[in-house]
């Protein structure tokens, strides 16, 4: 099948990607557009852990507020230079980080930072309902796993499914968006204030 201007034009708005990358993607799946953006994906992944070393000294510092003034977000999100940080593209990242942080309520960035005194305590109390649903003990390994998988997904940003596609995780977004960016784009911090909340 021939390659066309307009079909490389397509797939360069979709993705993000340079127009030659997006030729010679077309041109690997012999013009079949899913196949040339999965072609396109899979690089972008391989291009985001080269880029994961880099240095991320530039980027934002955001905020939300609720509407009601009831819950504040305050979040830093670092990149590589100065120009990605005022693009469209990274401000619109960070403006849906803030709503999902707001919306959401993680507790820490990645798996990273939950302490383990925290994920061997949830470890005892998913034992511990285990046991008293019944399940046997060579089973136990396994439903832990299991369930802090689920812990995770709920207290880390990062596992989190995103508030505006539930078929997505925030990790995802992160990656697309270094991926059509091209620099290694970090989630440093954030604050998540609610009025009345103890610190």
């Amino acid at each position: 099948m021939a390659i066309t201007v307009e079909m490389i034009k397509e797939l360069r708005e979709k993705m993000g990607c340079g127009m030659m990358e997006c030729k010679s993607a077309l041109t690997e799946a012999k013009g079949n557009f899913e196949e040339a953006i999965d072609i396109l994906r899979k690089k972008g992944l391989a291009a985001i852990a080269r880029r994961a070393g880099r240095a991320a000294a530039e980027g934002v510092v955001d905020s939300y507020i609720h509407i009601g003034g009831k819950i504040g977000v305050l979040l830093e999100v670092n990149c590589e230079t100065d120009f990605v940080a005022r693009s469209a593209d990274f401000q619109a990242f960070t403006k849906d980080l803030c709503l999902q942080i707001a919306a959401a309520n993680p507790q820490y960035v990645s798996r990273d930072e939950v302490p383990d005194g925290i994920i061997e305590h949830e470890k005892e109390i998913i034992a511990t309902q285990a046991k008293g649903e019944g399940k046997p003990e060579k089973a136990l390994a396994k439903i832990i796993e299991g369930r802090l998988e689920k812990f995770y997904s709920e207290v880390c940003l990062l596992d989190q499914l995103f508030i505006r596609d539930q078929k997505k995780v925030v990790k995802d977004l992160l990656g697309e968006l270094s991926a059509k960016i091209g620099e290694n784009v970090v989630i440093r911090r954030f604050t998540r204030y609610q009025l009345g909340e103890k610190s």
